[in-house]
């Protein structure tokens, strides 16, 4: 099996398109994503649909709840908010109710994936370094899980002790345990704007990340067209 792992869309249709046929140029055969189909870009229904349509291992992402609720979003940050405001009047009814019923945690194969941490998936906590995912091993029950929510790629190990590795392809070795962060299609965070997500290539045990460029200035119009904040289609050229 090479499983395509994916997430942080964040409603970036340009970027899910590249990194979907990306995927299958490579021969993968099976697709999981780790949430955050929504928020920040100007397609979400499209996004949507399209991961529906796959039928593949979804887990819930922060922005999936926020899109499909009716509280109050007084609390996050006024750029994210306004998406989302925006985001809720897109998505119809059935929309919202399949984002509601995607689960938190799931174990696919023989690793896990969860959209933010295995300790306390509800409260969306962010693991920026290897002190964070400390406390996610103790809840690891499988060899590797993979994550996303920081929109970084990153690659922590617990072996006889937790440190981080370089996160360009990793070889799953007996005896260590892998929290793995697939990065994000839609909206990288490490200053590098291509789409990231990962391979991974059950039968010989190897994780590789990918970089995929996508048509960045149709996503741009996209969102300065939709009217949403002009700040989310500049920072998409930065990686940030």
């Amino acid at each position: 099996m090479r499983i395509a792992l994916f997430g942080d869309i964040h409603a970036n249709l340009e970027a899910l398109e590249a990194v979907l046929a990306d995927a299958r140029e490579q021969n993968c055969t099976d697709y999981v994503c780790m949430g955050d189909l929504v928020g920040y870009n100007a397609n979400p229904a499209e996004c949507l649909e399209i991961v529906r349509s796959m039928n593949c291992p979804v887990v819930k992402g922060n922005h999936d709840e926020d899109a499909c609720g009716t509280h109050s979003l007084d609390t996050m940050n006024p750029v994210a908010a306004n998406a989302l405001l925006w985001t809720r009047q897109q998505l119809n009814e059935e929309q919202c109710d399949w984002l509601r019923k995607l689960r938190m945690v799931r174990q696919v194969a023989d690793f896990t994936v969860v959209h933010s941490t295995l300790d306390q998936p509800t409260n969306w906590n962010y693991v920026t370094n290897r002190f964070d995912a400390m406390s996610n091993f103790s809840y690891q029950f499988t060899q590797v899980c993979f994550h996303g929510h920081t929109h970084v790629p990153r690659v922590y190990v617990k072996d006889s002790k937790v440190h981080e590795v370089n996160a360009d392809s990793v070889i799953i070795e007996p005896g260590a345990k892998y929290f793995i962060n697939v990065g994000s299609v839609g909206q990288p965070r490490d200053g590098d704007w291509r789409s990231c997500y990962v391979i991974y290539d059950m039968a010989h045990h190897l994780i590789v990340f990918r970089r995929i460029e996508y048509p960045l200035e149709i996503t741009q119009k996209k969102i300065i067209d939709a009217g949403l904040p002009e700040m989310l289609a500049s920072r998409l050229a930065g990686g940030r």
